[in-house]
């Protein structure tokens, strides 16, 4: 195994990435364990609040992955 991996380097970057787990949720009146709708979400990607637009733009990058 590759010591950079192995040390918590770039295979998990999304551990560092989130900060405040169940913010978005909050945000967005979406109840923790249900899933946040596409509208919603599609919504708080253009919003004038740039943490929400960020939260929401990792919130979609995590979504495409599996």
């Amino acid at each position: 195994m590759n010591d950079e991996f192995a040390s918590g380097g770039k295979a998990h970057w999304i551990k560092g990435a989130i900060k405040h787990p169940g913010a978005l949720h909050r945000q967005l009146h979406v109840p923790a364990g249900e899933k946040i709708p596409a509208k919603k979400l599609a919504k708080a990607a253009h919003s004038d609040n740039p943490t929400l637009r960020r939260r929401a733009a990792l919130a979609k990058t995590l979504k495409s992955m599996h």
